[in-house]
């Protein structure tokens, strides 16, 4: 791995854009490293030379994604913000505007999120435990409680909305992925959730 980031940015760039699509639209068990090798314009061998196996290359590729939207989320969240719903829109604008700038990573994720092999599924588990941990701090810490209606669990409603997300991911393709159009729907079904779940005067 220290050979791969000892070398110049525009290689490693063109590296990584490689292997995010090839896996992103093949996932890891039908991506190949001659596939990712062949797309960034190196050689095989190369690949290998510089991660070890396709594994160590899938697994870096997961942290360096995980890390890049963890570390824009912690510089442009406002944590000061109480109101549950107003934390989710926050983290998921600066999410999305870190897919934007980096295009191949949205379908990446989902495929991650999707895959069943074996050979990854525990590691990947383990990625999603941390997400899932960071993702819970973010929504909870510091949220007002009072605002929910008598007999609503927040945990419960996130539930519904990680629900949600998941189904609108399971339906996208490269053809139909528009995140700006994904981010309205979402935050369309998020104030249907607020309406019914928060106290009337909390809803304004």
């Amino acid at each position: 791995m220290k050979k791969f980031l000892n070398l110049p940015e525009d290689k490693r760039k063109r590296i990584v854009d490689a292997a995010l699509k090839s896996f992103g639209a093949n996932g890891y068990k039908k991506t190949s490293v001659s596939d990712i090798a062949r797309a960034a314009g190196i050689s095989k061998a190369m690949v290998f030379h510089y991660f070890g196996t396709k594994k160590d290359l899938y697994l870096y590729l997961i942290r360096m994604c995980t890390d890049i939207i963890i570390n824009e989320i912690n510089k442009g969240f406002d944590s000061t913000a109480t109101d549950f719903f107003e934390r989710i829109k926050q983290s998921s604008d600066i999410k999305v505007s870190v897919m934007k700038r980096h295009t191949d990573i949205p379908f990446f994720l989902i495929s991650v999120y999707f895959e069943s092999d074996p050979e990854v599924k525990s590691d990947i588990t383990s990625f999603l435990s941390i997400g899932n941990n960071y993702r819970n701090k973010i929504a909870f810490d510091g949220m007002d409680t009072s605002k929910f209606k008598d007999g609503i669990d927040p945990k419960l409603v996130m539930k519904m909305l990680i629900w949600m997300a998941e189904g609108y991911s399971s339906q996208l393709s490269v053809s139909t992925l528009d995140l700006d159009i994904m981010l309205k729907e979402f935050y369309e079904c998020m104030d249907l959730l607020r309406n019914n779940f928060y106290k009337e005067h909390s809803c304004k």
